[in-house]
């Protein structure tokens, strides 16, 4: 477990957990960013606000954590149906452009200039971890149903560009890990208009994903950065 670690979107079900997490496994300093800036409590917590469709936002936070910047980043934010109700495409013939572009500045846009202001804060000679959380649904090889159009783009997007900046830091940080984190189906407002037709045993509680989540990352090397990983650890192909 790292001394310190940031969490983007502290306030969802998965960020939240994992905020808990990191406290209860010893991290002595959790930033813990949201819309609201009202984070967990507790002495290890400093919670802070951004809006992840305000790059100043983004900024600012990133400015606050310069002196003390975080050995772990997680972006624990992402959007499936939109705060008005629309939800995932199932036919082209559903495609809106609004929609698409709502579903990119929080899943793809966001994600990244997080990146752009949190990157620059890691030292070159010690070893640090950015991870974002994306979904298997972003895979294109393993894509067998087709729909949800603009989420899927959003996260396969997501993981190009991640893999992007783990090319990129690798030359300059050798000991960086940047990858993405499939969670799995997690009992949380993203996935509660899509719950009544699981299996029995798929969904998971958020305190047990965050769990496999962390552990996840503390067992992954260099050599995987620029990668998709599940909840198991497996590589999510591409």
């Amino acid at each position: 477990m790292p001394r310190s670690a940031c969490v983007f979107g502290a306030s969802g079900g998965i960020g939240r957990a994992l905020c808990e997490a990191l406290a209860a496994g010893g991290c002595e300093r959790i930033y813990a960013g949201s819309r609201s800036g009202i984070g967990p409590q507790g002495s290890a917590f400093k919670p802070f606000s951004f809006d992840l469709q305000d790059e100043a936002s983004i900024a600012d936070a990133a400015a606050m954590m310069r002196a003390a910047p975080p050995e772990w980043v997680i972006v624990a934010t992402g959007v499936l149906t939109l705060p008005d109700g629309t939800g995932p495409e199932r036919s082209y013939k559903r495609l809106e452009s609004s929609t698409m572009a709502e579903v990119f500045a929080r899943n793809t846009i966001g994600p990244a200039l997080i990146a752009k202001h949190m990157l620059p804060l890691m030292p070159r000679g010690a070893p640090f971890t950015f991870a974002a959380l994306s979904a298997r649904v972003g895979s294109i090889s393993d894509n067998r149903l087709g729909g949800w159009h603009s989420y899927r783009a959003s996260k396969a997007a997501l993981n190009m560009l991640l893999r992007n900046f783990a090319l990129e830091m690798a030359r300059t940080h050798p000991a960086s890990v940047i990858v993405g984190l499939h969670p799995g189906t997690v009992d949380s407002a993203l996935s509660a208009p899509f719950q009544s037709g699981l299996a029995e045993g798929q969904l998971t509680a958020p305190s047990a994903a965050a769990a496999n989540l962390l552990g996840v990352l503390a067992r992954l090397t260099p050599a995987q950065s620029g990668r998709v990983f599940d909840f198991r650890g497996d590589e999510v192909p591409a």
